[in-house]
């Protein structure tokens, strides 16, 4: 097979392939992905739809990459009779131009229950309102049903209780209800409660010894356990050693301490006391002789586990304790085997009843019902996604796969979010940002000027975050702070302030300025902090002269000696500054007797010596500004270094300038007159350069000489030979 005749085109300093034809799409997953321009972008922060997005992102991961795309337009080149289509766009569709029988069939149905069944197109419009009536039924082939899609109380019911107990999930309508995941997970723990209370059931004689009292009976037993156990372990060692007693009447002294505190404090340290006061062989007492604090447990161990399984009585050995805990451990065993407990709020006869009434295949059966229509709530959906990518699809290639839109000065690229107008200029490479600093860490590697600012809507409360990037003009007017109008792409306006400035070249003229604007900076800066110092001087001049006045009739001070060494100091200074002025004078001497086009030369290299260096760093810069590390900050994979050299970086920004055929009406009356000498001596200087370069090469007096026969040396430059054939004719 022949490889297939691309076509490119160059634009930023890279070549880029021609999207054109339906074929040129079909053929996309031949072409060498080292010439895409964009790898992967991110799904969100561009001027594309974002359900087209989200169909072409399959693996759902919030990035659209190259093979994902490449998928994209196979298959929808695949449904179409004419992949030209995706070129020509639009959201119509005829539907012979389905080649796909499947989607052919089910936009017939979809004009059909419009009441359209004569129609040949079926529009995007078409399948949202198919969409909508389908998503408003009952059954909508989406697996979930919800209470209105049962045709029974009993059923209805039943979904009642399964969303109740296992959580619902929400139906293509919006409403909630339950999928087959729901409706089997609650059966089954129906049918587990079911059989948990059947093995009590089977033998209640030992699991349930209290009858229906057994459960508040064990809650009594477990709420004393460990101190119960604790007080006949007491006893125990009593009976082992009596001396042990005192040591732990000793260690109850501490009741003495428990005494002296208030409301919680006692309390808490009462609860760390046994239940009664131990000795050997001692029956823990049921009546009197309790801690406080555990004589309410106490008590509700009598009422519901010692009275139903032992009888009535005053106190309780430790053989009666050992019998009492050995009658609830069939039950404890049989409860720590509790199942179905998602499902215990509904009871258990409600349980039983639902399992026995047929309550699951009732369920299942209206699931079914729902997953049945799947396939043609499939087709719908494979529809609409043929008419989102005959819509969007060639939009986003000529933004991917080249930067066709981003360099051809036509419709702004999908990841341009809209103007920046401040400062007198309108910025239309502005990107949305989720975080500044971060963005900025990668961004300012692009070496172009970016200002990143917040933008408000006040009306609605919106805000959002931008980087808008200056590249035509200069930046003696760009400040953090600065306000300006952003509009977006839907046209709506937001307030903009300047946040952050990452500061680069914006253009050569700027470089050839700075060293000169931050010289006249600096000059100011030394005023200002002279013109400082000399006030304080001054104040404090007057203070002293105040406090002289205010002391005169005291005596004076002795005059200071000068010190030679001031004086020899001062010499040497004097001594260099003349050196110094004497150099500078000799310097101009120098220049001064060169010709006139020679010195003007001079002060123009002089000139380039100073803003040279300025203006190469800055025409390096310029040159390297790219696209790529301000997309790639955003979440792209930029695959080519995207130029925005100075001719295209002027288109991007522009400068405020008045439209031709323009009128001034009315003169400013405020204006600050111009002084017509800076043009007269540029006149003049231009001239003189003129003047001083003719007369320097005898072209004057030549001049003059074919134009008169005759020679004027009072006032041109003669060539030496004809000055010394004028001497000596003379």
């Amino acid at each position: 097979m022949s490889a297939y005749s691309w076509k490119f085109f160059r634009a930023g300093g890279f070549d880029q392939v021609k999207l054109e034809t339906g074929a040129d799409l079909m053929r996309l997953n031949e072409l060498d992905l080292k010439l895409w321009v964009a790898l992967a972008c991110p799904t969100t922060g561009l001027e594309f739809d974002r359900a087209t997005a989200a169909l072409v992102d399959t693996d759902h991961d919030g990035r659209i990459r190259a093979s994902e795309l490449i998928d994209a337009v196979s298959w929808a080149g695949a449904m179409l009779a004419d992949a030209d289509e995706l070129v020509r766009g639009g959201d119509t569709l005829a539907i012979s131009g389905i080649s796909d029988p499947t989607l052919r069939a089910a936009a017939k149905r979809i004009v059909a229950n419009l009441g359209k069944a004569e129609a040949n197109t079926v529009t995007l419009a078409d399948v949202a309102e198919v969409d909508k009536s389908f998503a408003g039924t009952t059954l909508n082939g989406d697996g979930v049903i919800i209470e209105a899609s049962a045709g029974d109380e009993p059923t209805r019911r039943a979904i009642h209780d399964v969303a109740e107990c296992m959580g619902t999930v929400a139906d293509r309508s919006g409403k909630p209800g339950i999928d087959q995941a729901r409706a089997d997970a609650f059966f089954d723990a129906c049918t587990a409660l079911d059989a948990w209370h059947r093995q009590a059931e089977a033998d209640r004689a030992n699991v349930l010894p209290a009858g229906d009292a057994t459960v508040a009976a064990a809650d009594a037993v477990r709420g004393v356990r460990a101190r119960a156990d604790d007080y006949f372990r007491r006893c125990r060692l009593a009976a082992f050693d009596p001396r042990a007693l005192a040591l732990l009447e000793q260690k109850e002294s501490e009741v003495a301490l428990a005494a002296s505190q208030d409301g919680s404090l006692a309390a808490e340290v009462m609860a760390r006391f046994p239940l009664a006061q131990p000795g050997a062989g001692r029956a823990l007492p049921l009546e009197s002789g309790l801690n406080p604090v555990h004589a309410g447990a106490v008590a509700t161990l009598r009422a519901n586990a010692v009275r139903p399984l032992l009888g009535d009585r005053s106190e309780l050995s430790e053989p009666a304790w050992q019998e009492l805990v050995g009658k609830l451990s069939p039950y404890e065993d049989w409860n720590a085997a509790r199942a179905g407990a998602a499902v215990e709020g509904l009871g258990l006869a409600r349980v039983r009843e639902l399992l026995a009434g047929g309550a699951r295949e009732a369920v299942n059966a209206v699931i079914a019902q729902d997953l049945a229509l799947a396939p043609e709530v499939a087709a719908i959906t494979g529809v609409e996604r043929l008419l989102r990518y005959k819509r969007d699809l060639y939009l986003l290639c000529v933004n991917f796969v080249s930067f066709r839109d981003f360099y051809d000065a036509g419709d702004p690229a999908i990841f341009q979010a809209g103007t920046l107008y401040l400062d007198q200029r309108s910025c239309t490479l502005t990107l949305p940002v989720e975080d500044a600093g971060r963005h900025a860490a990668m961004a300012g590697l692009a070496g172009a000027y970016l200002a990143y600012c917040d933008c408000a809507r006040r009306g609605t409360g919106e805000k959002r975050q931008i980087v808008a990037a200056f590249t035509n003009g200069d930046a003696d007017n760009l400040m953090v702070g600065r306000n300006g109008v952003f509009i977006d792409r839907a046209g709506r306006d937001w307030d903009a302030t300047i946040t952050k400035i990452i500061e680069n070249p914006i253009s050569i003229r700027q470089a050839f300025w700075a060293p000169y604007k931050k010289l006249v900076r600096l000059i100011e800066e030394q005023v200002a902090k002279r013109a400082a110092e000399a006030d304080a001087a001054s104040e404090k001049q007057l203070a002293a002269t105040a406090t002289g006045v205010a002391n005169v009739d005291q005596a004076k001070p002795p005059a200071k000696k000068i010190d030679v060494g001031t004086v020899a100091a001062l010499g040497v200074a004097f001594g260099a500054l003349m050196t110094a002025f004497a150099a500078i004078a000799g310097y101009l001497s120098g220049l001064l007797k060169l010709p006139f086009w020679q010195l003007c030369l001079a002060v123009a290299g002089l000139l380039l010596i100073v803003s040279g260096p300025s203006m190469l760093i800055a025409w390096l810069k310029l040159a390297k500004r790219n696209l790529g590390p301000i997309l790639d900050a955003n979440g792209w994979a930029v695959n080519a270094r995207a130029r925005l050299n100075v001719p295209f970086g002027a288109s991007l920004t522009g400068v405020a300038k008045l439209p031709p055929g323009h009128k001034l009406t009315v003169e400013d009356r405020f204006s600050e007159r111009r002084s017509p000498w800076p043009r007269l001596a540029l006149f003049l200087i231009v001239l003189g350069f003129a003047f001083s370069l003719l007369n320097d090469l005898y072209v004057l007096d030549l001049a003059w000489h074919a134009a008169t026969g005759r020679h004027n040396p009072a006032w041109f430059k003669v060539p030496p030979t004809e000055a010394a054939e004028r001497s000596a004719t003379h």
